[in-house]
């Protein structure tokens, strides 16, 4: 005889338990085997929306944007300090796929600054340095080094404007010494002056000019050096 099977007129219950267990919408705080813990928005059992997330092993502490899983959108990262037991801010800004991406704040343990554009991680774009010795950069960004055209800015007021690759100045740019009353225009390979053109501007202003002024070179009309060049090549073939 044919076997009749019949439906199930429910599932089992271990299906129900295992719906009941899927992380989905606001939940309370979860805590992970590593004794991290997470307390915000899931999705298919992936975080997923606004959370915030400890990490035990660290004391770390994000809270922004998810997105499967990952943190994804605008949100704050920040440690805790060994020292003094409080937290110190980190990064504040975007994240795309668990890196830092797109504009946001970068807040260094020597206390520099960085405020720009970010690609995977690393600043890329345009964005603005602030370093520890007082002196600021300002410009063009590539896999977290200064490329492209940027403005360096010393304490002492003197300023570089110009061309960059790879962290040094490279190109032609402007080197300004307002302490001098000079301004060195030229090219630049790997931070090095190659060529260029050194002339005064507002030496009677300056702080601390040199004791002697750049001394004056007058050049001849370029007509009348030809035509003197023409003559003397006229008369070494008579």
């Amino acid at each position: 005889m044919p076997v009749i099977k019949y439906p199930r007129l429910r599932d089992p219950l271990f299906y129900e338990w295992d719906r009941k267990a899927q992380k989905c919408g606001l939940r309370h705080t979860i805590y992970a085997v590593n004794g991290d813990q997470y307390t915000g928005e899931w999705l298919d059992n992936l975080k997923h929306g606004k959370g915030t997330q400890i990490w035990k092993s660290t004391g770390a502490i994000y809270s922004g944007d998810w997105k499967f899983g990952k943190r994804d959108g605008y949100g704050s990262y920040s440690v805790l300090d060994p020292a003094t037991k409080e937290y110190r801010r980190v990064y504040t800004g975007w994240w795309e796929n668990d890196r830092r991406s797109g504009r946001g704040t970068f807040f260094y343990p020597n206390g520099e600054l960085y405020e720009g554009e970010w690609s995977n991680g690393e600043r890329s774009g345009w964005g603005k340095m602030h370093y520890k010795d007082g002196s600021t950069y300002e410009g063009q960004w590539l896999m977290d080094q200064p490329n492209g055209q940027g403005l360096l800015q010393l304490p002492n007021g003197n300023r570089y404007s110009g061309g960059w690759k790879d962290g040094k100045k490279h190109g032609p740019g402007k080197f300004f010494y307002p302490d001098k009353g000079q301004l060195l225009e030229g090219i630049w390979v790997a931070d090095i002056p190659k060529c260029g053109v050194l002339v005064e501007f507002g030496r009677e202003n300056a702080p601390a000019p040199p004791e002697l002024p750049l001394p004056e070179i007058k050049l001849q009309d370029p007509a009348g050096v030809l035509a003197e060049a023409q003559a003397m090549f006229d008369d070494s073939h008579n």
